[in-house]
């Protein structure tokens, strides 16, 4: 259990973020309805100039179907010039270190998680990545993942909103989400971050004498580059890839307990602000209610599930800066947000912590990545008003719309493709010894090998990165599996959520509604739906690896 200064630093942390996502909601609403601001002057021409660049006409309204292919399409477009970046490195500018090119499923893999906000890393960045690929291909599609996500959200309450006819216009959300909300914020981001000690340079690594070569001989090479630049975005875009191979575990990208907070505060940042955001657009401000309470009450299950056992200071995969409190805390933020940064080894972190990492990827709104943890917690919310409508013999209504058997169709697909591509690919990879070719791995599977390779899939589906394998998944079958799994569990879950609310569009609503979705009995009707969904779908794979290691009473995954 934790102390009483630890919780103080818990509330302190998610106050911070609840009250900044309260303040920053009203200025993001006015992005995304194109309200006149003290911007326009300076933000206008060049937003302009990029309409006319990609011949996209602002004043177009789209459909359901539009957007999403405008969406899909710019992403596939970008996916692709990454590829190529990444297998072309070598001969391309900003490579002090000469490193080569990627190998066609490892490029793959990575622009494919990197488009679709995953960021599952099955490189080291700082071994394999020239400045020139970390800034044009991860950095890049950082900024377009995390705008991308923003930008369905916007378009799905578009849909829902009384008296609406359209859903927006992609490309001018698109654009000024990179304009107005991530370039601003990333800014600040990296300033912070760099006052407060990580590197940002293009210089090549240094070598220097360390103070046992003074007699030894003996030097170490100190590993530098743009570093806070890819972390104000990793963290605030919800993208969780680090510019190390130890994520913000290494002290350059994570250098002190200061800029652990700072990270773990940006990482809310945005997640939190979209759940007010909804309400403002809504045009109900008192629907923000289920989905605020229904997001942070799940995320404070998941951190007592977290902090019920005794957390040591030190141990083995955890950061002496940091302990095992701020490992553990930052373990749940990051799977909560489907961030999927990581400051210790997961290794190092109780099977009840990787539990509670498990349930925030399954469940995917506690409150979620930014934009899509919404869209999954008004899946939640329809299947939760359809289930009441049955026990209690009402019609279920939400937003004064009828649910039809088609939106309670379309929201079940939506849920059920989750367990799907985590568990299928999961049982594959031991049906076709694909694990053998990690090491330590066998195809009989023991509860540490079996959580490590079901982490590994609920994080791609779950759009989340942080993984236990990094490196050693590096192999044709995971790269392309991975990557499969992560374009499915991002595309298809979006895709079907924006039809329903495309399909709202022109609907005859009610003025009372018979179910009162803002009260707080809902909200607490629809975390333990919620609980019991995933319960039901996920809890034999879980009983078979985090709960059965917990059992044995195991305190990490060494032993």
């Amino acid at each position: 259990m934790i102390d009483a200064i630890q919780t103080t630093v818990v509330i302190l942390i998610l106050g911070a973020a609840l009250l900044s996502g309260n303040y920053l909601a009203p200025y993001v609403v006015g992005v995304l309805t194109n309200a006149p601001s003290r911007f326009d002057r300076f933000l206008d021409p060049i937003e302009k100039r990029v309409y006319r660049l990609i011949g996209a006409d602002p004043e177009t309204t789209m459909g359901w179907r539009q957007y999403f292919f405008a969406a899909l399409m710019l992403n596939i477009v970008q996916m692709v010039l990454a590829f190529f970046i990444l297998l072309g490195q070598g001969s391309l500018p900003l490579n002090p270190q000469g490193f080569p090119g990627f190998s066609w499923d490892l490029a793959l893999n990575t622009v494919v998680s990197f488009a679709t906000n995953t960021n599952l890393q099955h490189y080291a960045g700082e071994a394999s990545l020239s400045y020139f690929s970390q800034m044009s291909a991860i950095q890049f599609l950082q900024f377009t993942s995390a705008a991308t996500g923003v930008c369905v959200m916007a378009a799905m309450v578009r849909g829902m909103r009384a008296g609406s006819t359209h859903m927006g216009n992609f490309y001018v959300d698109f654009v000024r989400v990179l304009t107005r909300i991530l370039l601003p914020i990333c800014f600040v981001a990296a300033l912070l971050l760099v006052a407060l000690g990580t590197p940002q340079t293009l210089s090549g690594y240094v070598n220097v004498k360390t103070v046992e070569g003074a007699v030894t001989g003996a030097t170490q090479t100190v590993l530098v580059g743009p570093v806070a630049s890819l972390v104000s975005i990793m963290q605030v875009g919800t993208n969780g890839g680090g510019y190390f191979g130890a994520n913000s575990a290494y002290p350059f990208q994570n250098p002190n307990p200061a800029t652990d907070v700072l990270q773990i505060f940006l990482m809310l940042l945005l997640p939190t602000t979209l759940v007010f955001v909804f309400g403002e657009l809504i045009g109900k401000k008192r629907e923000t209610r289920p989905i605020l309470l229904g997001t942070y009450g799940l995320f404070v299950i998941d951190l007592v599930i977290a902090f019920t056992p005794s957390l040591p200071t030190v141990g083995p995969g955890l950061e002496t800066r940091f302990g095992g409190f701020f490992s553990t805390f930052w373990t749940v933020v990051t799977t909560a947000v489907t961030t999927g940064s990581v400051n210790a080894s997961l290794a190092g972190i109780h099977p009840l912590g990787i539990l509670s990492a498990f349930m925030g990827m399954l469940i995917q709104a506690t409150p979620g990545g930014k934009g899509v943890g919404v869209m999954y917690m008004i899946m939640y919310i329809i299947i939760t008003v359809f289930v009441v409508g049955l026990m209690t013999g009402r019609t279920p209504e939400y937003l004064g719309v009828k649910i039809n058997a088609r939106d309670v169709k379309l929201v079940m697909v939506a849920f059920l493709i989750h367990p799907i591509i985590i568990l299928v690919p999961t049982v594959m990879a031991y049906a076709t010894n694909a694990v053998n070719a990690i090491s330590g791995f066998s195809s009989l599977p023991t509860p540490v090998g079996f959580t490590q390779i079901l982490y590994e899939y609920t994080s791609a589906a779950a759009n989340n990165g942080s993984d236990f394998l990094g490196t050693a998944a590096n192999t044709p079958f995971f790269n392309i599996s991975t990557a499969a799994v992560i374009f499915v569990g991002r595309f298809a879950p979006i895709a079907i959520l924006l039809a329903l609310s495309g399909s709202m569009i022109g609907r005859k609503r009610t003025a009372e509604s018979s179910l009162k979705t803002d009260s707080i009995t809902f909200s607490l009707v629809l975390i333990g739906s919620i609980l019991l969904l995933v319960v039901l779908t996920f809890f034999p794979f879980l009983i078979l690896g985090p709960l059965l290691q917990y059992f044995r009473g195991m305190v990490n995954f060494f032993g």
